[in-house]
């Protein structure tokens, strides 16, 4: 079992070696923005250096102490996906299952080493950040331009509005993104075990009690 839990975790290790030799390759060799981008496929994938000072595209709590209080649910996320991978491994749950939370750990706690260290390590806390530590900007660099113009004027609401869809990310990113799909899409043959563990153990109870 021992070996079990070590082998799972290294994938939680891999992604996070993996995603901060990117970010330090990126940081140490692009220049910021469109100047230092790189056309990868045409010019709907990019390499596109940014710093990304909050939540997923950007979003962010927009007080003095937001950022703090946002770094402080990661590392409270993360510990609980620790556990819970943890406790997955120990009940010998689908391992597909497994391998996705494990990528889900190791994308969290790479984006996590942004937001503590990088204000420190990179001097990329905003302007008005009330401390260096915990307020690092995670740094994102793979740009998918998928479309950019003006909206329709028939659709409610949004019509005529100009709207770009392109998302910005990093490899942290990609793996949670990965597993929170491979999650949803086989979600009935990876909680298949569990749901017919709860019939068996139901179907005994019952049994039990005539």
């Amino acid at each position: 079992m021992k070996n079990q839990v070590l082998k799972y975790f290294l994938i939680s290790l891999l992604v996070i070696v993996l995603d901060q030799v990117v970010k330090m390759v990126v940081y140490y060799n692009m220049d910021m923005g469109t100047k230092g981008q790189l056309l990868i496929f045409g010019t709907w994938f990019k390499l596109h250096y940014l710093t990304n000072p909050g939540m997923a595209f950007g979003m962010k709590l927009d007080f003095e102490y937001g950022k703090l209080i946002l770094t402080v649910f990661r590392i409270g996320a993360m510990i609980a996906i620790g556990y819970y991978l943890y406790s997955l491994i120990t009940k010998e749950a689908n391992k597909g299952l497994i391998i996705c939370i494990a990528l889900i750990l190791g994308g969290a706690i790479g984006n996590l080493v942004d937001s503590i260290f990088y204000g420190v390590w990179f001097d990329n806390a905003p302007f008005d950040a009330p401390s260096r530590w915990f307020h690092g900007q995670v740094i994102d660099m793979f740009y998918i331009d998928i479309w950019e113009g003006y909206l329709p004027n028939w659709i409610p609401l949004l019509g005529g509005d100009y709207m770009a869809l392109w998302p910005v990310f990093n490899i942290a990113d990609a793996a949670i993104f990965t597993a929170i799909c491979f999650i949803i899409v086989f979600q009935k043959r990876y909680f298949k075990k569990e749901e017919t563990e709860t019939v068996v153990n139901t179907e005994i109870e019952q049994t039990l009690n005539e």
